[in-house]
């Protein structure tokens, strides 16, 4: 590697400077909007790859990649360029970078307090390329008391500062969810917070094999630094600039192409197993599952068909129905759809050798082909070997949405699980397609997931053009989430796992991916036991997936009437996750809209608490509820602290209003759920058919909530065809007044909305317009409530 140290200045560029370094390298430095500024290094001028599959600031990237030249989707907005003796100055009024010699950037940002120090490179040796590889490398210095997060689904602790990390996608089944790396995801963005001058993101924009070193590397020669090193790619760096870390997180999912809006369905139960799927019987074992939901009165609102119904023998082939074992596809979907519980199919991008279809796809060409003999490259998959697709070929991606029509849609499947799509083919310069222009798959694998998912919607949104579609996707790369939702992978059934898959779901949600959620119960290892798949579904519930899901050794499935001693407790959390389905549905409809993560860990909306900067196990669903799942064995008593909101937090379950910024012991039993919602909030629900807006009031002052309805799957809900209901709650000494108005086309879909406080409130409800229901609730007719456009 060779350290890069002499510059100067080349001239003007789009949107901001070029400079040259070394005599033969290109550095441009852009501004994109006030407070987002790109760095680029181009070695020798050029790029390593011209394209990217992750940038997509109007929305989505094509098929083929976005240039990364191109500039829309930016305000682009002036700036000054200033230079003085030790370099030049780039700046807008809220962030800018000063360039010294030796090559170094330092940024500072324009706080209240006027311009403070945010991040230095590395003085001693910031940008290093390989001579004789295409390897890079990039080097910060670290700020005292500054707080890192980010990296996508890193297992361990949620701020990430010492320790290192691999971005490269595995199948990483059974994985430690407190140690194991690299896991599934290639998310390169990081988020710090500094000590006096905000936070900042760092976004670095490649699919390549990569390596972050969050300090715990030390080098006698430097300062304590921090380092980014890629085996090949291009350094492409985006850095963004807020008082807080909240508006990075939604900056960073927009930048990436915002968040994919799947039907209201997504978000129930779903059912999966890998054993009934397994089993030699399967259509009769799936269509138990059934008759169980309703002998045990679970809700469920789909099923994940995982991989066994496509075997022959033990392993998977992809489009193939095994009529052993599901004589009748068509049937099957039928009576699961019937039931209101549609099928979610598992497909996989890898063909093994003795494929029904292989010699089809290779004679077309559609198989990532080997580097030297130019045949398909193979690696191991489902104890045989096999092929993997190549989506940057447009005749791969047209078959695969004809097979998924042909094979799955046309019998009814609903939706599209996009799995074990790591691809693990690790010869770096096996040539992709790449639409017509050929890219090494070192540069490009992660895409691979995101461009396969594309062609499963493509075959989706022909299918129902006005419908939303739902597809699943395990592997990826950032702007994965603009197509689908996602899971943390095959975890391993223990306590330790379902406490650092918390951190796990977090972590993605910091990183713009926040529609996720885990395998409750454990995917691999043993059966649960009755205790930790109770508290499991207590947890999941909470999450924006809330799957079910197991590949257990003894061939036993994990569902929610396994250990009938916890069956009563289970359907009662299930049916909490019902209750609480508007205020979801609303949650995923503010992250589509405003970046608004899902789930959240508390210092995201409490940046001046310190105490919510401290490990912990509680995290906010939306912004009003506080969750605190119990994740230890026999735990009697569960302790928390209350964010200092300023208003306070109410137990849901009590009404009992508890004063904020301080710790919280209560006692547990193993039907309890400690779950606390922020005074002032008013949090919709469902309730035997009703709509009930529970007002949660602070001691004094206004807030403002807001309730999200559709049609559940309508393609043009965006567009406008919903309705929103907005509720402005004003409290004083005596009173709490709700003033409601709606927007949006589409009239309330219930003929009333029913309002009422926590029982533990003693002040009275006003409501204009309103009307006494008896029930304890006052009932405001929806035609009644006044539109506002």
């Amino acid at each position: 590697m060779r350290t890069l140290v002499r510059w100067e200045v080349a001239g003007p560029c789009p949107a901001g400077v070029a400079l040259r370094v070394e005599g033969r390298h290109a550095l441009r430095l852009e501004v994109l909007e006030p407070a987002l500024f790109r760095v680029r290094l181009l070695r020798d001028g050029a790029w390593r790859c011209d394209r990217s599959w992750s940038v997509a600031p109007g929305g989505d990237a094509p098929p083929e990649g976005r240039a990364r030249d191109r500039l829309d989707g930016f305000a682009c907005p002036p700036f000054t360029l200033s230079e003085d003796p030790d370099g030049l100055t780039l700046s807008t009024d809220r962030l800018r970078v000063h360039v010294r010699r030796p090559l170094h950037l330092v940024w500072e940002a324009c706080t209240d307090a006027g311009w403070q120090p945010l991040v230095s490179e590395r003085p001693t040796g910031a940008w290093e390329i390989g001579r004789r590889t295409p390897a890079i490398g990039h080097y910060l210095l670290r700020g005292p008391g500054e707080r890192v997060y980010g990296l996508g689904d890193k297992a361990g602790p949620l701020e990430r500062g010492g320790r290192s990390f691999d971005l490269r996608n595995l199948d990483a089944m059974g994985y430690d969810a407190a140690t194991t790396d690299p896991l599934y995801k290639h998310i390169p963005f990081t988020l710090t917070r500094t000590a006096a001058a905000g936070a900042f993101g760092l976004f670095y924009d490649t699919l390549a094999t990569c390596r972050f070193d969050i300090g715990r590397e030390i080098d006698n020669y430097h300062a304590p630094y921090r380092s980014f090193r890629a085996e090949d790619g291009d350094l492409d760096i985006y850095l963004s600039w807020a008082p807080t870390p909240a508006p990075l997180v939604a900056a960073q999912q927009a930048l990436t192409g915002g968040m994919a809006f799947p039907p209201r369905w997504s978000l129930g139960y779903s059912g999966s197993t890998m054993a009934h799927t397994d089993a030699p019987d399967a259509q009769a074992r799936l269509e138990g599952f059934l008759d169980r939901l309703a002998e045990h009165d679970i809700p469920c609102d789909s099923f994940h068909l995982s991989s066994g119904y496509t075997s022959i023998g033990p392993r998977r082939y992809v489009f193939h129905w095994n009529r052993d074992k599901v004589p009748d596809p068509e049937g099957l979907c039928a009576r699961f759809n019937a039931a209101g519980v549609p099928l979610v199919a598992n497909v996989k991008p890898c063909l093994l050798t003795d494929h029904p279809r292989y010699a089809e796809a290779a004679q077309a060409g559609l198989f990532i082909p080997d580097s030297e003999t130019g045949e398909p490259a193979l690696a191991p998959f489902w104890d045989g070997q096999g092929a993997h697709l190549d989506f940057t070929n447009p005749a791969t991606q047209a078959w695969w949405a004809e097979n998924i029509r042909e094979a799955l849609l046309d019998k009814g499947v609903a939706a599209i699980w996009n799995d074990n799509n790591e691809y693990p083919v690790w010869d770096h310069d096996a040539p992709c397609h790449g639409f017509g222009r050929e890219v090494a798959l070192g540069l490009v694998r992660p895409a691979q997931a995101v461009l396969m998912t594309r062609a499963s919607e493509t075959a989706l949104r022909a299918a129902a053009p006005g419908r939303r579609p739902y597809l699943v996707i395990r592997s990826g790369c950032a702007g994965l989430q603009r197509h689908a939702q996602t899971w943390s992978g095959d975890n391993r059934t223990g306590w330790d796992t379902l406490r650092w898959n918390i951190r796990q779901g977090l972590s993605l949600a910091l990183s713009g991916i926040s529609n996720i959620g885990h395998d409750v119960g454990g995917f691999a290892g043993p059966q649960p036991g009755p205790e930790l798949l109770l508290r499991w579904v207590q947890n999941g519930i909470f999450h924006p997936r809330f799957s079910i899901h197991s590949w257990n050794p003894d061939g036993t499935a994990t569902e929610p009437w396994t250990h009938p001693q916890v069956l009563a407790p289970i359907r009662d959390a299930i049916r909490l996750r019902v209750r609480l389905m508007p205020y979801l549905y609303t949650c995923l409809w503010q992250a589509v809209t405003r970046g608004a993560p899902m789930i959240r860990p508390t210092f995201l909306d409490h940046d001046h608490d310190a105490a919510c900067f401290e490990d912990c196990d509680e995290f906010l669903l939306g912004r009003d509820l506080l969750v605190a799942s119990v994740v230890e064995e026999g735990a009697r008593e569960r302790r928390l602290w209350l964010p200092d909101n300023g208003t306070g937090w109410w137990d849901f379950h009590t009404g009992v209003r508890h004063a904020p910024g301080q710790w919280l012991t209560q006692p547990v039993g193993l039907r309890d759920i400690p779950l606390f919602v922020r005074a002032g909030a008013a949090v919709p629900m469902e309730e035997g058919g009703a709509r009930v807006l529970t007002v949660w009031p602070a001691p004094q002052g206004a807030s403002v909530s807001e309730v999200y309805d559709d049609a559940g799957d309508n393609a043009d809900a965006l567009a406008g065809n919903h309705c929103l209901i907005r509720a402005e709650v004003v409290a004083d000494a005596g009173a709490v007044s709700v003033s409601l108005s709606r927007s949006g086309a589409l009239p309330p879909p219930w003929p009333s909305l029913r309002l009422r406080l926590p029982k533990g409130e003693g002040r009275v409800l006003r409501v204009p317009g309103a009307r006494d229901a008896g029930d304890g609730t006052l009932a405001v007719d929806a035609a009644a409530i006044p539109a506002t456009g």
